[in-house]
């Protein structure tokens, strides 16, 4: 992986934040606009990964609960390692910061990836934003 995982804040990295989130969920998958941005965001901590140029990439929120998402990576990025490099260092982070437990809504497609990663499916299958999901979680030891 040829990239650069940053912990940012949000006030001077939201347009590229947003950007990739726009580009990944509004422009690639259909999300509505004004579900992609939420209250959350000022309060979450942010990845940002960026390539070689410093051109961002990638991104990935968790808030103090320790829900995860917002995990998004450009298409010319993806299948190189950088969304498990994302996850894991958001489970670091949160081991560090004393949270016990992660969860996130997985867009089902995307299953199998966090299964890989330590995650567990728990209830049904759900959607949101149009899109099927399944809750899953991860106890931190």
């Amino acid at each position: 992986m040829n990239a650069t995982i940053a912990m940012v804040d949000w006030s001077p990295h939201r347009k590229d934040l947003l950007a990739i989130r726009h580009a990944v969920f509004v422009s690639e998958q259909g999300v509505p606009i004004e579900l992609e941005h939420d209250e959350y965001d000022q309060r979450a901590l942010h990845l940002l990964v960026t390539d070689a140029d410093g051109q961002p990439i990638g991104t990935a929120r968790m808030l103090p609960d320790g829900h995860v998402g917002r995990m998004a990576v450009l298409p010319a990025w993806r299948k190189q390692g950088i969304g498990s490099a994302m996850l894991r260092e958001l489970i670091r982070i949160a081991g560090e910061n004393g949270i016990d437990k992660l969860f996130l809504n997985a867009q089902c497609e995307a299953e199998a990836f966090y299964r890989r990663l330590g995650f567990s499916a728990e209830g049904g299958i759900f959607v949101d934003a149009g899109i099927d999901h399944q809750r899953m979680s991860m106890q931190l030891d």
